[in-house]
């Protein structure tokens, strides 16, 4: 798959470099912007603050398959109900919510863990299987909440508690399982 990470921090180049071990052809934008065209997925890594900067500066996005891992930790405006549908305006294509609950601190050490991790995430339904085949590729197992809408919001909302757990316990990785199952 041809992925364009928009964002080169611990986030997008973390990904960035899971994704290359795993046979991706990806390629990284940082702030001096790029082109995306030929990419089959668009990954947005980036402050919440500079999501608007950051896309302004890459061309070739217009109706791309997208994934949203943005965090937001500052108050929210209220044009937009999520980060993911504030991208999705701008870009226009089908969008996804995920890797904004995971650490990417802790990505080095998914290769070592005796089962998958979790990674929650929302999307269109048209973003919806590559969506789970990167969050597979990169060492996670795909946990869906839902479509984007609501989904993305209750993501986007839940990084309160998981700022609150990392607080006690550090970067931490999760598991859901129906009973029985672990």
């Amino acid at each position: 798959m041809n992925i364009t990470v928009i964002g080169r921090g611990r986030v997008g180049g973390g990904l960035a470099r899971l994704w290359t071990a795993a046979g991706h052809n990806v390629t990284t934008v940082g702030r001096d912007g790029g082109d995306a065209n030929g990419a089959d997925v668009i990954v947005v890594a980036v402050p919440a603050p500079a999501i608007d900067d950051a896309l302004e500066r890459v061309s070739g996005l217009d109706g791309q398959v997208t994934i949203d891992a943005c965090n937001i930790y500052s108050s929210r405006g209220g044009e937009f109900q999520s980060l993911s549908h504030q991208i999705k305006s701008i870009i226009g294509g089908p969008t996804a919510k995920s890797f904004s609950t995971n650490f990417a601190a802790a990505y080095d050490q998914l290769k070592f863990q005796s089962v998958r991790p979790g990674n929650l995430f929302a999307a269109d339904q048209a973003a919806r299987a590559r969506t789970e085949q990167l969050i597979e590729d990169a060492g996670y197992e795909p946990v869906f909440v839902g479509d984007l809408d609501p989904g993305a919001r209750l993501l986007e909302d839940s990084s309160a508690l998981t700022r609150a757990l990392a607080e006690q316990i550090g970067p931490f990785y999760y598991r859901y399982a129906r009973p029985g199952e672990l």
